[in-house]
Order: C-alpha cells, then structure tokens, then sequence
C-alpha cells in the first residue's frame, strides 16, 4: 500500500511542515500539484465551453487560456498548493425539502462569505510561506479568480472529482470550500486521487432539473445553483416546478452522496455555522424586503452579491411551488414592482396559487 503522507506530496518536510501550518489555520485538507498545464484537463474545459454548458457566465469563456493551467493565468508559477476548508453541516441540508412555507438556502451561503474567510487564511498560509522561504513568491486564490480549484484538488489528492463535477473527500465528504495558493517553488507533487464513486448514482438521479447530461457532465444551464445565483432574469418555465423551495443554490447532490456519511461537522469552520435566521426563513418574510431590508439582512452574506431583485425572484417561484394560500397577498402585492422579473414571477405564482383551495 502507498503511504498516505508520500501519496499527497507530504513526504517531502517542506510540505509536511506547510500542511501542519495549514492545517493549524483551520484548513481541513491540504496537497501539492505541478503548476504546469495537463492537456486531458484543457480538452475537457475546452469541450465543456464549447457545448455551451456555461450558459451566460461569458466570464468562463473569456479567461479561457488563463483556466486552462496555472502557467496559464501566471507563466512564473512552478507549484499549486490545494487547500480545502470544511463547511460540513449539523442540520440535514434536505430537512425542508416539503415545508412549502420555508425557503431553502443552500449550506454554503448560511454562515459567513466563504471568500472572505478563506482568502483570510490563504494569506496567512502565504505570509508564513515566504518567511519560511525567503525569495519564494506566491499567489492566493478563492473562487474569483480563472483557477480550476476542482481539477487541481484531484491533482493534489484531496479528493476526486465526482459524477456531480464537485470534489469529494474521502474524509470531509463534498463539504470542502476550495482555495489555492500558487508559487515559484518546486514543491514534491501529490499522486492524483483515485475516483472512488464506483457504480453509485445518487447524485445523478436527485437532480430535480436533469442537470447532469451524463456521469461527470453538468449542464450549468439547468443547474439550479447557476439559475438561483447566477442566471439573471425570468428562470425558464421548464425549470420553474423543479427549483421547488430552492431560493439561493441547491445541495441536493452533495447531500445524498454516500461520502458525506464521513464529514465531521466538528472540522467545520466556526464562521460557516448557520446563522439561525437562516436556517427556515419563512418565505411570506423574505418577499416583504425590500431593497435596505435585503442588504441588511444579507451583510457579510454571499447572498448579498446577487442584490434583492434577483433574490426575490427566486422567492416568488418558492411561493408558487408552495401550495400555501397564505402567500396570496405578498406575491400580489410584488405583480407590481418595477422590475419585470420579479413582477412576472409574481403573476406566474399568484397563477398557481390561485388554484389552491
């Protein structure tokens, strides 16, 4: 059997040293990967934009050549050290799945921003790094920058990439928020992680909107995470029925994955635990706010970055999916507002739930 510590790049002391101080920081996984480009990784990017699976976040395809390797966004780059944070939750993510009342957001955006928490200790990781390693440079990156912290978590072996697309851990499950530090060192590379998904489907056969065209392919366009967070304007009637009471991303897949059976929720980090208000927001309260409520509500919250119009949006589906007469007068109301979306949102709910008794 090969020794774990020489499977993840640790057998070299450097990265022993830089996953002990990583992990005393609060990150819960941590490898090492060669900065320099993987041509099987390119041509499936390359396919997956070319299929349009991206919908209309242009922004992927316009940074192509930088995603497309480390060198590629930083030619200087000679190591990725792969970084993940644990967010596991306490509460079952799919607990409201039939309270129509409830809104449901996703466990990621409960707690506060992951950007800047985990940014936060990417700087420190980088900061003690070049104190280590006079001369070494080094650049820290989470979620908003042309990185594909995904392909290079398997790379560095702290997890696969699953038939869902996201990462699996065999030891925190999918419940990793990922972030990477490149840099000029030449740091001992981990073997990449074995896929351990076997034959299960799970992930596959729970999508409500038939995002995933086939094993390890999602179709972003159908994802209910992109048309909550990312899709702007009116949601395709198609898709409508299927967000269900998912107001603000969707944990379905990473909630039935068999993995998550090994997440310990006392890895996560105390800034990610559920903020109470946040947990069952009734929904005729959410389609009350109006644009100072939403920011005030949603400081410190990733939530807050797709503003309140889109947000309300999304709760007005909620209420039409609901079945509950009781929204009746809120999404009445919002037929009015002044943003076309929301208001054919409105008319569209008020439709549905003009027909429950």
């Amino acid at each position: 059997m090969v020794n774990a510590a020489v499977t993840n790049g640790l057998g070299d002391p450097l990265n022993g040293r830089i996953e002990r101080e990583a992990r005393s920081l609060g990150f819960a996984a941590c490898g090492f990967a060669s900065a320099a480009g993987d041509p099987v990784r390119a041509q499936r990017l390359e396919q997956w934009l070319g299929e349009g699976n991206h919908g209309s976040m242009e922004w992927m395809e316009a940074r192509e050549h930088h995603r497309r390797s480390p060198q590629g966004l930083w030619p200087e780059a000679r190591s990725v050290i792969a970084l993940g944070m644990s967010y596991a939750p306490a509460l079952d993510p799919m607990a409201l799945e039939d309270a129509g009342d409830r809104a449901r957001i996703s466990v990621y955006a409960q707690g506060r921003d992951y950007h800047d928490v985990v940014k936060k200790r990417l700087k420190a990781l980088a900061r003690w790094l070049v104190a280590q390693e006079p001369g070494a440079e080094v650049k820290v990156f989470v979620d908003t920058a042309p990185v594909m912290e995904k392909p290079l978590g398997e790379a560095a072996g702290i997890g696969w990439q699953g038939k869902h697309t996201n990462l699996v851990s065999p030891d925190h499950g999918s419940w990793l928020f990922l972030g990477a530090i490149y840099t000029t060192l030449d740091l001992a590379p981990a073997d990449p992680h074995r896929d351990q998904c076997g034959s299960c489907r799970a992930c596959l056969d729970i999508c409500p909107t038939n995002a995933f065209p086939a094993p390890y392919q999602l179709d972003a366009r159908r994802c209910i995470s992109y048309l909550t967070i990312e899709h702007k304007g009116p949601i395709a009637e198609e898709f409508r029925e299927g967000l269900g009471n998912r107001i603000y991303g969707c944990d379905d897949c990473l909630a039935v994955c068999p993995w998550n059976k090994f997440a310990n929720q006392a890895h996560a980090a105390r800034e990610f635990l559920p903020r109470a208000e946040l947990t069952a927001p009734r929904l005729a309260e959410l389609l009350a706010l109006d644009d100072a409520g939403f920011r005030a509500l949603f400081s410190g919250s990733p939530i807050k970055r797709i503003g309140r119009d889109r947000f309300v949006r999304n709760c007005l589906y909620a209420a039409g999916n609901s079945g509950d007469p009781a929204l009746k007068p809120p999404v009445s109301k919002l037929t009015q507002d002044t943003d076309t979306a929301i208001s054919e949102a409105a008319h569209w709910a008020l439709g549905r739930l003009k027909a429950v008794p």
